[in-house]
C-alpha cells in the first residue's frame, strides 16, 4: 500500500519572494508528503541546474511553471506505481528520465521536489518522523547550529566583502541551551552595532547587514556581542566564517572591494592563517575559490590540522568533485545542500563518501528558503553534528531550529548534543544508517 498514487506540484514563494516549487506525493494508503525546494543566491558554477521559465513578464523571468509542468506531465506519470519505500529506485528513475549530467532538462528543482516529497510520504506511511525513517535507530545526535548573524557579500551588498560570519555555540550542554546562547548573542550584537552607529537591517539569511570599516570589524563585533551576552568567546561560543570568495575571484586574484585590496592565493591563505591565530575560529567555508585547487591545497596544508575547512562551491554536494578534492588534498569537510545535486539518494552518497575519507558533513539551508524543515531531520538522521540554517531570526530560518528543538525533546535521554566533538579534526559526521 506504499506505492505512489498521485503527484502534484505548485509554484510557491521563497523567503526572497521569488518563485520556487512545492511538490506533493500521495500514496495508496492515504499517506502523503510535501517538500518545498530552496534556492541559492551565491551559487557554485558546478551546481545542478535550477530550472527557471525565463519569461520576463512573470517574476522577472524567475517563474517555475516549466518545472511545475515537468513534475505534473513528465515525472508524475513515470513514478506513479513505484514503491515510495524504495527511494533509490525512485531517484534512479528521476535521474534517468532527465538524462543530463546537470539535471538541465527537467530541472534539479523539479527532481528534488519529487525526491524529497517521496521520502516524506514514505516516512508518514511507516509512522516515523523523517529523521528516524532516514537514519534508523542510530539517529541521535543534535547538531551544533552555525548561526549566520552578520551578512555580507552576495547576501547583503554592503562594504563587507565576506558573506557570512557565524556564531558557533559549541560549549553548551544541549541544543536548546545552544540556541538560547545563540539568540542572546544575536540580540547583544544588535546593541553593539547600534552603539557603533551601524545599521541593523537584515540580510537574506536573517543576520545583520551593516557597512563596516573593514572585514575584520565583523569578527570584532561578534566577539564583543558574545562577551556582552555573558558567554566566553571560544569556550562557550566560537566563530565560523563563510567568506564565499568565489564571488570575489577574477583574473586569478581575490578582489576585496570593500577594503580596496587585491590578494593572490598565497596572500589570502596568509590572511586566514592570521585570523585563525588571533580569533576563536573553528570553521572556514569556501576560503578559496571553487576552481582554485592549488589555493585550496595550500590552505589545507597550512590550516587543515587546526581548523575545519569546508568546501561548498568547491564540492557542490557532488561525489565526483569530492573525489577530486581527496586527490588534491583540498579541504577536510563538505557542505551538504540537497538542491546542489538534486536528489536525496545522491545527497546521501556524498555524505557517505565524505565520511569514508574522514571529511565532516555540514548540513545546510540556502539563502532563498521556505518553511520546509527537511534539512533539520537530515542533520539528525546522519548524525552530522553541524547545521547551517541562518540567524535565529526570520521564520524560514527559525523553522529549522524549532524542528530540532522538537526532535531533541522527542529523543529525550537517548539524544545527545554534538557540542565541541563536532569539530574534532578530520571527521565529524557518520555515514547514514538505514
Amino acid at each position: 500500500m506504499t506505492y505512489i498514487e498521485a503527484v502534484s506540484a505548485l509554484e510557491v514563494l521563497d523567503s526572497r519572494g521569488n518563485p520556487t516549487l512545492s511538490v506533493t506525493i500521495g500514496l495508496a494508503d492515504g499517506s502523503s508528503g510535501t517538500a518545498m525546494v530552496p534556492s541559492g543566491a551565491s551559487t557554485g558554477a558546478h551546481e545542478a541546474v535550477e530550472l527557471r521559465d525565463g519569461d520576463a513578464a512573470r517574476f522577472g523571468g524567475k517563474g517555475v511553471l516549466t518545472a511545475v509542468a515537468n513534475v505534473m506531465e513528465v515525472i508524475g506519470p513515470e513514478i506513479v506505481g513505484l514503491d515510495a519505500l524504495d527511494q533509490r529506485a525512485l531517484d534512479a528513475t528521476l535521474i534517468a528520465l532527465d538524462g543530463t549530467a546537470n539535471k538541465g532538462r527537467l530541472g534539479a528543482n523539479a527532481i528534488l521536489g519529487a525526491s524529497l516529497a517521496c521520502a516524506r510520504a514514505a516516512a508518514e506511511a511507516c509512522g516515523l518522523p523523517l529523521y528516524r525513517y532516514l537514519g534508523g535507530v542510530g539517529a541521535q545526535v543534535l547538531p551544533v547550529p552555525l548561526l549566520n548573524v552578520l551578512n555580507g557579500g552576495a547576501h547583503a551588498q554592503t562594504s563587507v566583502d565576506f558573506q557570512e560570519f557565524m556564531l558557533v555555540p559549541l560549549g553548551l550542554p544541549t541544543f536548546a541551551e545552544a540556541m538560547r546562547a545563540g539568540s542572546e548573542c544575536f540580540h547583544a550584537l544588535r546593541a553593539v552595532l547600534r552603539e557603533r552607529g551601524h545599521d541593523t537591517g537584515q540580510g537574506d539569511e536573517g543576520g545583520f547587514a551593516p557597512s563596516l570599516r573593514h572585514n575584520e570589524e565583523a569578527v570584532e563585533v561578534l566577539l564583543e556581542a558574545i562577551s556582552r551576552a555573558g558567554y566566553r568567546p571560544g569556550e562557550d561560543v566560537a566563530l565560523a566564517l563563510d567568506p564565499a570568495v568565489a564571488e570575489l575571484y577574477a583574473d586569478g586574484r581575490y578582489h576585496l572591494r570593500g577594503e580596496g585590496r587585491v590578494l593572490d592565493s598565497s596572500e589570502l591563505v596568509e590572511l586566514w592563517s592570521s585570523w585563525v591565530s588571533q580569533y576563536p575560529i573553528v570553521s572556514i567555508e569556501d576560503g578559496m575559490g571553487e576552481d582554485d585547487w592549488d589555493g585550496w591545497a595550500e590552505l589545507t596544508s597550512r590550516l587543515g590540522s587546526q581548523v575545519q575547512l569546508v568546501g561548498d562551491d568547491l564540492f557542490v554536494t557532488n561525489v565526483d568533485r569530492l573525489r577530486e578534492g581527496f586527490a588534491r588534498g583540498a579541504a577536510n569537510a563538505v557542505l551538504v545542500k540537497v538542491n546542489q545535486i538534486g536528489s536525496l539518494s545522491e545527497t546521501l552518497d556524498t555524505i557517505a563518501l565524505a565520511a569514508s575519507h574522514g571529511y565532516a558533513s555540514v548540513i545546510s539551508h540556502r539563502s532563498g528558503e521556505t518553511e520546509d524543515t527537511t534539512v533539520a531531520d537530515l542533520a539528525v538522521a546522519i548524525n552530522a553534528g553541524q547545521i547551517k540554517a541562518g540567524a535565529p531570526s526570520r521564520s524560514e530560518r527559525v523553522a529549522k531550529y524549532n524542528r530540532l528543538l522538537h526532535i531533541e525533546a522527542e529523543l529525550g535521554s537517548s539524544g545527545r548534543y554534538a557540542g565541541r566533538s563536532a569539530f574534532r579534526l578530520l571527521g565529524a559526521a557518520s555515514a547514514p544508517q538505514g
